[in-house]
């Protein structure tokens, strides 16, 4: 166990001195810090504390799943993935909702009331000791865990893509700064995912669930307050697009809460998401073409593109999400950890997010102002290619050392490593994309389908991970190892074709005619009912 304590107390010392660099930029004189406005940090500062509470439970759950439950490998595997996927499709509902009637601000709010409940609940553990699995999952309280879940499901459905659609109503469509803004956004995001799975991690495994459960609780509230304080320097972005009358809203908040109900039964069943996903999945394509083809030429086309990218959201998000799932597991029993806990583990990614992000993100902002910057298939592709390869130099190095002996704890690094410059190639540059090609009145529908793919992805990491289970549900080192191999020539070979196809997805965005939209009306602040609401933006429907 030897330096284990330096891990948090390392964590601690860095959250004091963002928070402090925090308060320098809040202190500051202007309307930006650091080039670029300061509602981008309210904003960075609000989601590292929901990722605080979101990754620090996730590096917990399988285990909570397999040593609390006692449920088997697979079947963890399977929960786990369905929970993932739902977190990702509920955004849909939410990036609606938002769109026609809350507004993002409003959408923001209500989800991380919610899932402030969601996360403290989850420090509610029930009875201990229990070895039987059958007895064990007969306990009543398993019944607030599957209803934790079910908030923390439904507050996230209100609350990610609508965070991350402000992020992009605070600059100009055409402003090169938005792919910079999106990755130090999401540079945020990973900074609180790797202070909640340190946190959290520490915590759950050293001395009880509820103290690592709890932990993510508390980021969370810390999220909520922030967003809270910080609203006047996001100068009116996010608010309703048109005036809500008080009835309106509040049976839009009772919907979010009924639908706490429907997940709460829906988690216990994860055959039922599976078709949930096709179905769904099938209406929400038929939707988005149907509004595609009222559009003009270009605008049309870019929704092709859109369409296209989203696509490719399952294959990587499908191997990414191992991380929590299989390769959690695979860490805690087949890897040569030095005796640190395997949930921590989880931060890696993070880490290497907090460390990277900033060079990818001057690196996008250097190649674009040369005319050489990729196209963002190009992107696709490159994390297509990275993150299947990452997945053969795991396998590599686990078969190396001879399947009696434990895998060295460096290629967990470098799985991570590979996973994480495939992501910083996908994900901030898929926001953007969304946000920066979507008609403005699909703009958080459009940011929700790229959640919902994402959930596809998730689902089909379960199924993945279930698979390392093999027939009998547990999984062995040699059996997830060659599902890990297959997936990741399968990858590589997709994305050798996204990478010769990307030229003609490149032509659809038609990026040398994307204008900023001129077509305003102001709210007043007797409409919206607000005194700090004055001169919300109002957009008419894009015809």
């Amino acid at each position: 166990m030897f330096g284990l304590p330096i891990i948090p107390s390392i964590a601690a010392g860095f959250l004091i001195l963002l928070l402090v660099l925090g308060g320098v930029a809040a202190a500051s004189k202007g309307e930006e810090f650091a080039g670029h406005p300061k509602g981008l940090y309210v904003l960075f500062f609000a989601e590292m504390w929901e990722r605080f509470s979101y990754y620090g439970m996730r590096a917990l759950l399988i285990f909570y799943l397999t040593k609390h439950w006692l449920f088997g490998d697979g079947e963890s595997n399977l929960i786990y993935g369905a929970y993932t996927s739902l977190v990702y499709i509920t955004p849909v509902l939410g990036g609606y909702l938002a769109d026609r009637y809350l507004g993002q601000r409003k959408a923001v709010l209500f989800g991380a009331v919610i899932l402030t409940v969601g996360h403290l609940l989850m420090a509610f553990e029930g009875q201990t000791g229990v070895t039987d699995p059958l007895l064990k999952q007969a306990d009543p309280a398993i019944n607030i865990f599957w209803a934790a879940l079910a908030c923390i499901i439904v507050g996230s459905g209100f609350l990610k893509a609508n965070i991350s659609v402000i992020v992009g109503q605070l600059y100009s469509r055409t402003d090169l700064r938005r792919d910079g803004a999106y990755t130090i956004f999401y540079v945020g995001i990973n900074v609180g995912a790797a202070l909640g799975v340190i946190f959290a991690g520490f915590l759950g495994e050293t001395y009880g669930w509820s103290y690592g459960f709890g932990a993510a609780g508390i980021g969370m509230l810390l999220g909520l307050i922030v967003f809270v304080l910080g609203k006047p320097l996001l100068k009116g972005q996010g608010e309703a697009p048109r005036p809500l009358t008080r009835a309106t809203e509040w049976g839009l908040y009772g919907l979010g809460v009924a639908a706490i109900g429907v997940i709460w039964a829906l988690i216990q069943y994860q055959s039922v998401i599976e078709t949930l996903l096709i179905i769904s999945g099938v209406a929400l394509l038929a939707y988005v073409l149907f509004e595609s083809f009222k559009l003009p030429k270009e605008p049309r086309e870019r929704m092709f593109a859109i369409l296209f990218l989203i696509a490719l959201n399952p294959v990587f998000w499908g191997l990414f999400e191992q991380a929590g799932g299989s390769l959690n597991l695979y860490t805690d029993r087949y890897v040569d950890r030095g005796g640190v806990p395997a949930s921590l583990f989880q931060s890696i990614n993070a880490i290497y997010i907090v460390l990277l992000g900033p060079i990818f993100a001057a690196l996008w902002v250097a190649l674009a102002k040369r005319n050489r910057e990729p196209s963002a298939p190009a992107k696709f592709a490159l994390a297509l290619l990275q993150v299947g390869f990452s997945f053969l130099v795991f396998v590599w190095g686990a078969r190396t050392v001879g399947p009696e002996i434990a895998t060295p704890v460096l290629f967990v690094f470098l799985i991570y490593f590979f996973q994480t410059t495939g992501e910083l190639c996908l994900s901030p540059v898929g926001l953007s994309a969304m946000n920066r090609l979507a008609p403005k009145h699909l703009a958080s529908l459009i940011m929700g389908a790229w959640f919902y793919m994402t959930a596809v992805g998730n689902f089909v990491a379960g199924k993945i991970g279930e698979a390392t289970g093999g027939e009998g549900g547990e999984m062995t080192k040699e059996g997830t190892l060659s599902v890990y191999s297959s997936i990741g020539w399968w990858t590589i070979g997709i994305g050798v074709v996204v990478l010769l196809l990307s030229p003609i997805v490149k032509r659809w965005m038609h990026l040398d005619t994307l204008a900023d939209d001129t077509d305003h009306s102001l709210a007043g602040q007797g409409a919206i009912g607000e005194p700090k609401a004055a001169g919300v933006d109002v957009w008419k429907e894009e015809k």
